[in-house]
């Protein structure tokens, strides 16, 4: 699959949609996309490359893969995820296949921080909750869960568990600081002014 709703932007107070498991400790950016991959200009192809020997070698049998789980957009992940390189392409990838939020154990702190650049929400659990809510995930791929930045749950209605964020990161999804793009693009009035009112841009 490759992305096919919008990209975050703005104030980020939830993330609803169907949840994708993918278990298993330490799953590093090459595991996410292959060094091959980041020769690319561009970041817009990624997505149809995240995870691509992993499912090379899986032959249909991965999650990203399967059928039932095309369009799902919150992943839930077991401890460490995102370690090893520090390419921003591993979060640009599972945002260009669609994902718009995920929910584990722990994070490397790189990874971490370069989803929040892109507006994807990293939130965190215990390693037994993560356990079961990959149970409750699996049984149903048809559900709609929601991860919610404001109460700080992940719930499908009939399953609900609180979840954790990093404050700083928390506050910036909430209020929108993350997007720096669009902080300017809401203060052009401003920046407008100010422009006007720079001598060396009209020829002093």
């Amino acid at each position: 699959m490759t992305e096919t709703i919008a990209f975050p932007q703005g104030p980020i107070g939830r993330v609803s949609g169907r949840g994708l498991v993918l278990r298993g400790d330490d799953i590093d950016t090459d595991r996410i996309i292959p060094a091959r991959f980041l020769k690319c200009v561009s970041f817009e192809a990624l997505g149809e490359q995240a995870f691509a020997d992993d499912r090379k070698e899986l032959a249909g049998a991965h999650p990203f893969d399967q059928a039932e789980h095309q369009g799902a957009s919150i992943l839930v992940v077991n401890d460490n995820f995102g370690c090893g390189s520090s390419r921003e392409h591993a979060p640009q990838s599972l945002m260009r296949w669609g994902i718009r939020a995920v929910l584990g154990v722990s994070y490397a702190e790189i990874f971490h921080g370069n989803c929040l650049a892109l507006g994807i929400p990293c939130a965190t659990a215990t390693a037994d909750q993560i356990h079961a809510l990959q149970d409750a995930v699996a049984a149903d791929p048809t559900a709609e869960w929601t991860l919610d930045l404001q109460a700080l749950t992940f719930s499908d209605g009939s399953t609900s568990q609180t979840i954790a964020l990093a404050s700083g990161a928390l506050d910036m999804l909430r209020t929108g600081q993350w997007d720096a793009t669009g902080q300017l693009v809401a203060r052009d009035a401003e920046l407008t002014r100010t422009m006007a009112a720079l001598p060396y841009l009209h020829g002093f």
